[in-house]
């Protein structure tokens, strides 16, 4: 069988990952990568990190890009891609723009489409934005859906799916996530890849870029840190990597550059990801994967939006909803850091998102091997 793996962010090459790994053990398994480089500078990164060399770089980045700019060019740049490979199944994980315009264009090239992290809903089209009706077009589109969890199985059956087209795999991320920490382990040094830490202060990791919250909501969560910083001013420690997005970059430094205890970093790559969760006291993100990566490390998560596509993790208890309100988001920090109990409830909560076998299930499945199902 044939595979076209598309990919053209951060964490999609991160979940993808272990799949590719998994599919190239098959030696009747022909596997091929294309990349639409939708983040061309942090997308090199992950692809040097894990020695991925795609057959395909369609290039489509431009500064001040719009959703619709990137769909037009991936339908115009990944057409004669499908017509040469020909590919039985296009993999494709998520709910980026690479994800609607490569599904629908592998449907108009008549193409099976394997939707890796299918099913996620908030049924709120405008939050987050764009990924929520994107990852639905997928869902459409898809011949064969990857849900994380049952909950997600149950949102693509609500939308008319057959059922028998789905399947409850847990999500690749922790297969990564795994693999990166046995890599990590073997290191004790206070510096990591140019990442020096406090061992006297507890550190808080701060990631924060989504669309729907640049502009006020983001300087609402940068004044909620400088308030958090101000409070424990010799316990904490904030780092903060961040987004290359000029609307993210300028707000978050014109309000905390200076701030001795708040460290604006560059992006990092996933081993220094990985080891600053590993490493933190809790998460403050509006990001999505991180949701399901941190309890896996035992690490309580702050979501710095109103609603989220993962309700298992609220449910679970590994995550809390706090928005973007500074009043709030300072309020449930303090909570975590004063109150001993509450953190150790959410640091102790089961994460509903995998065993990091989810791969494993994803490959055979395509192989039409048989496979027990993830129970999450």
């Amino acid at each position: 069988m044939k595979f076209l793996i598309i990919f053209g962010t951060r964490p999609e090459v991160i979940k993808l990952f272990p799949v590719i790994r998994e599919l190239k053990k098959y030696k009747d398994a022909e596997v091929k990568v294309c990349v639409t480089a939708q983040h061309r500078e942090m997308l090199d990164q992950f692809l040097e990190f894990f020695d991925i060399k795609p057959d395909y770089d369609l290039d489509v980045m431009v500064e001040n890009q719009t959703p619709s700019y990137v769909a037009s060019q991936i339908f115009l740049k990944l057409e004669p891609v499908l017509k040469d490979e020909k590919p039985d199944y296009v993999i494709i994980q998520g709910d980026t723009t690479t994800v609607a315009a490569a599904s629908i264009c592998a449907f108009y090239n008549r193409i099976k489409v394997a939707h890796v992290e299918a099913g996620l809903r908030t049924f709120n089209k405008w939050l987050p934005f764009p990924e929520e009706i994107n990852r639905k077009i997928a869902g459409v589109v898809a011949d064969i859906h990857f849900a994380p969890t049952k909950r997600a199985k149950e949102n693509l059956i609500k939308e008319g799916v057959n059922e028998e087209n789905i399947y409850i795999t847990g999500n690749p991320v922790i297969d990564s996530l795994q693999y990166v920490v046995k890599k990590i382990e073997s290191e004790e040094n206070t510096e990591f890849k140019g990442i020096t830490l406090e061992n006297d202060k507890k550190l808080i990791l701060v990631t924060a870029h989504r669309r729907e919250n640049i502009g006020e909501p983001l300087k609402n969560i940068c004044f909620a840190l400088k308030a958090i910083s101000e409070i424990y001013d010799d316990k904490v420690m904030i780092i903060y990597p961040v987004h290359l997005n000029p609307n993210v970059w300028n707000t978050v430094h014109d309000i905390l550059d200076g701030n001795k205890n708040i460290k604006l970093i560059a992006p990092v790559d996933y081993f220094q990801l990985v080891y600053l969760v590993k490493e933190s006291y809790l998460v403050l993100t509006d990001s999505g994967g991180i949701q399901e990566e941190a309890p896996s490390l035992g690490k309580p998560v702050l979501v710095l939006r109103e609603v989220t596509e993962r309700p298992e993790a609220v449910e679970a208890g590994t995550v809390k909803l706090v928005g973007t309100d500074k009043e709030r988001i300072v309020k449930e920090t303090v909570r975590l850091i004063e109150d001993k109990e509450e953190y150790e409830k959410m640091a102790k909560a089961v994460n509903p998102y995998g065993d990091g076998k989810a791969s494993e299930r994803i490959v055979k499945i395509l192989m039409r091997e048989e496979v027990e199902e993830w129970g999450g």
